[in-house]
């Protein structure tokens, strides 16, 4: 496994530079292909990036975007990574991209798990993926301890599963290993030197114990303090 590790100064410059990444490959992607796919997690860190992103000048029209992963709550909901995209990312110029639902309303994610999944296959493989990490060495919603876990990392996983972890709150389903890893780009942002000494820590660990490795091989890895 290798990956390249990118530092900045601080997390503005990182910002403004992996947006800036993004849109170029995005740009090169589109130029091979008349629609694609960039698929990002929730969570607080990738929020400035997505500022930055929604911006830039580029055919969002012809852009598909999708979460990693998704918390099992209404679209409309506090804690919903949906909401979060909607809020920062598809608007501006941004606004014209289409949004790939990764839920819908039903009790438990396995309702309508295939029919999430059947939307999902035509927008497939990823063209940019960006990804985060906790400091469990988690990535999307593939948790150590997770009751899904070995199966979303094998090589013939499908293209969702649903998961629960200890800790990790309400149902979630996610993207698996095979998705995220065959994605045609592939990035992962972290902020804090307690993220960078557990993407060390990470090495040589199965991607059991450290799901994040499952992903690693030829991604960048953007760190800012």
């Amino acid at each position: 496994m290798s990956y390249s590790f990118n530092e900045y100064a601080d997390r503005e410059m990182l910002s403004l530079a992996l947006a800036d990444r993004i849109a170029g490959e995005l740009r090169g992607a589109l130029a091979r292909a008349e629609r694609v796919t960039m698929a990002v997690p929730g969570g607080t860190s990738p929020g400035p990036v997505f500022d930055d992103l929604c911006e830039v000048e580029l055919d969002w029209d012809r852009v598909d975007v999708m979460l990693t992963d998704e918390r099992w709550v209404p679209e409309d909901h506090e804690r919903s990574n949906t909401r979060l995209l909607r809020e920062r990312l598809t608007v501006g110029k941004a606004a014209a991209a289409r949004l790939l639902p990764m839920f819908l309303p039903c009790q438990e994610p396995e309702e309508r798990l295939e029919e999430l999944a059947e939307i999902i296959r035509p927008n497939l493989p990823l063209s940019v993926v960006l990804l985060g990490m906790g400091t469990d060495m988690h990535t999307a919603s593939l948790f150590p301890g997770a009751d899904n876990l070995a199966a979303a990392l094998e090589s013939s996983a499908p293209i969702l599963m649903p998961m629960r972890a200890p800790g990790a709150g309400e149902p979630r389903v996610t993207l698996t290993a095979p998705v995220l890893g065959g994605a045609l780009s592939k990035h992962l942002l972290i902020f804090g030197d307690e993220k960078r000494a557990a993407l060390e820590a990470a090495k040589g660990k199965s991607a059991e114990e450290a799901p994040v490795n499952a992903i690693l091989d030829e991604a960048e890895v953007h760190w800012a303090p």
